[in-house]
């Protein structure tokens, strides 16, 4: 008698603790990105935090921020000598975005804009070399791929910018990273 209620009591403890832990599974989503990008808002190549405002879900209202380089093509004429280099500089792109969706699937859209702030007045583009800035424009089409509970994830879209004279130019992304 000891021995089957003792047995009762285990199986009726391991289920309540089996439970326990899929509701816990079941209820964190990954709403939190960390992913390198070629291309796009942080130029060359960036390292970019994305997250959604209410961390239980994985769609609606987020944000992003990032680390990227660039080079810039450099110039100098004295005389008759002529001195070309290639210099860095900084990029920290930073935007909000809207993912849209069905909330049990990895695949997702992503709708942004935001602003790369550079480390220096440059001239983005071939256009932009009468006006150099420091601040460009930047919008987001992308699609996700992000699953439901966490794990590698892959993005690729469209990242329009808006250089510093003005005009729009067309640019894409693709990033890869870890979703938690």
């Amino acid at each position: 008698m000891k021995k089957s209620f003792l047995v009762v009591l285990v199986i009726a403890g391991l289920s309540l603790t089996h439970n326990q832990s899929l509701s816990a599974q079941e209820e964190t989503v990954a709403s939190k990105v960390f992913y390198s990008e070629l291309g796009g808002p942080g130029l060359i190549m960036s390292m970019n935090f994305d997250s959604r405002f209410n961390s239980k879900e994985r769609l609606g209202l987020g944000f992003r921020l990032g680390l990227g380089f660039a080079y810039q093509e450099s110039r100098s004429y004295y005389w008759d000598d002529y001195t070309y280099r290639m210099r860095t500089y900084y990029s920290i792109p930073a935007g909000l975005n809207y993912v849209l969706g069905k909330p049990n699937s990895a695949h997702t859209f992503e709708v942004g804009a935001g602003l790369t702030f550079l480390t220096r007045k440059v001239a983005l583009f071939y256009f932009d070399e009468e006006k150099p800035g420091n601040v460009i424009g930047f919008f987001t089409f992308m699609y996700r791929r992000v699953p439901v509970n966490g794990g590698f994830s892959f993005r690729v879209g469209l990242t329009p910018m808006i250089g510093t004279s003005g005009d729009l130019f067309p640019m894409g992304a693709v990033g890869f990273g870890y979703a938690f």
